[in-house]
């Protein structure tokens, strides 16, 4: 039988086209052949030459291949390493369109709910080089590692020596890891290294890669020594027990005043100054409330502050996270603590119902059903922590078509330069 000729794949032509708006994503959106088009690092006003790509959910990605003619947004990244790291997406736009367009996210996540006439406050801008948790790919080959972000939709790990987002001490430890790593690593090697700035000092986690034997420990031990790590750990998996291999201090954070021990890898706000712009942002929301309920609790982030002047009942459904923060709060009789799936089993209306407030956190899928009980529940003021403004819409239209007024937003910019947002949020019960 004769085989049929292969077909070759199309070769698309680069074409002109004029970026119209960002997207969710931070990528440029364009329209070609009436079809729309995902430009990375571009933005409003930008005349562009681009090489289409494969199809992106609705539209097709592109390649960015010349700037004909900037937009007015268009600002001179800071960066060197930006258009190749994946790890910022938006240096490329001036400050003050970039932090409009922080706020517009949030404000178009209401309106497609229809959540119009919302007073959304202006963003809360944290400031770079202030992320004090940060997770890097490294890599070995021919001889050397690499520690960094992944470069843009690519496996290959782009140089980050002088990353200007995180803290300069997370930053100090990059190039002596790297070192470490290229020793102690074999050819063809991967893992994540987490480092975070906490009291006591850096906490570094490895995770993945061979298992270290004894003399690999012993390296890792001396270098904790050597760059005055507080604690150095590996584990096999993310959902592997971390062991410690070098514990030479304790670390904890303070919430509200309260010491909270950290355990490797505990989830953590990216920065200082974003916690204490979500934590002032939750109180003001809370008001006098006396008796409050804090929902995806975690460590107590939110816990601990509220405490001060309110009675507490924190529900966390993570195991170590319930764990570490009922022993923070063993000393402290107006907190109450319990650990349930808030997905699974959530807080009833009638369990609601004894709270003058409510304040719920929860990861970026949102909380749906929680969302619902609380809607029933009918307790005055609710106060919601979001990391990701459409799933935050969608639960904040429950609570809107059960009554509640929704107040004010507050968005709140702790990853820079990114295109994730936060935002912190007031709901009143009517009558």
């Amino acid at each position: 039988m004769a085989r049929r000729p292969q077909r070759k794949a199309r070769t698309q032509a680069p074409v002109e086209v004029t970026v119209g708006e960002i997207g969710a994503r931070g990528d440029g959106l364009a329209d070609y052949g009436g079809r729309r088009v995902y430009v990375p690092l571009t933005v409003p006003g930008d005349r562009v030459r681009i090489l289409p790509g494969e199809p992106r959910g609705d539209g097709i990605a592109a390649r960015l291949l010349d700037v004909l003619e900037p937009g007015p947004d268009r600002a001179v990244p800071p960066c060197s390493h930006f258009g190749i790291c994946g790890g910022c997406a938006l240096q490329h736009l001036t400050d003050g369109a970039y932090a409009g367009w922080k706020r517009a996210q949030v404000v178009t996540a209401l309106s497609r709910a229809k959540l119009t006439g919302i007073d959304v406050a202006p963003t809360v801008r944290t400031p770079p080089a202030s992320r004090r948790r940060a997770t890097f790919a490294a890599t070995r080959r021919s001889g050397r590692a690499t520690l960094g972000f992944n470069e843009r939709q690519s496996h290959r790990i782009a140089d980050i020596s002088g990353c200007l987002v995180v803290e300069p001490g997370i930053r100090a430890l990059l190039g002596p890891l790297e070192d470490l790593l290229t020793a102690m690593l074999p050819d063809g090697a991967a893992l994540d290294v987490t480092v975070a700035v906490l009291e006591g000092g850096p906490d570094v986690l490895l995770t993945g890669g061979p298992e270290p034997g004894l003399d690999a420990r012993e390296r890792l031990a001396a270098f904790a020594e050597e760059q005055d790590i507080a604690r150095l750990s590996w584990r096999r998996s993310p959902s592997s027990p971390p062991e410690p291999v070098a514990a030479r201090r304790p670390l904890h954070v303070r919430f509200g005043g309260t010491a909270v021990p950290v355990e490797p890898g505990a989830f953590l706000q990216a920065s200082g100054e974003g916690e204490a712009a979500l934590v002032d942002a939750v109180l003001a929301g809370v008001g006098g409330a006396r008796k409050v309920a804090d929902l995806f609790a975690g460590l107590g982030t939110f816990t601990f502050p509220m405490a001060r002047t309110a009675t507490v009942h924190a529900v966390e459904g993570d195991a170590s996270a319930m764990a570490t923060l009922s022993a923070a709060a063993r000393t402290l009789p107006n907190v109450t603590t319990a650990r349930r799936d808030l997905f699974e089993d959530p807080l009833t209306a009638s369990e609601l119902s004894r709270f003058d407030a409510v304040v719920f956190d929860p990861p970026r899928a949102g909380a749906r059903e929680q969302s619902t009980r609380i809607a029933e529940s009918g307790v005055p003021v609710v106060v919601a922590v979001s990391c990701n403004p459409a799933t935050f819409a969608r639960d904040a239209r429950i609570l809107t078509d059960s009554g509640y007024r929704l107040e004010s937003v507050t968005p709140v910019d702790q990853f820079v330069w990114s295109a994730h947002i936060e935002l912190v949020a007031r709901f009143r019960a009517a009558g």
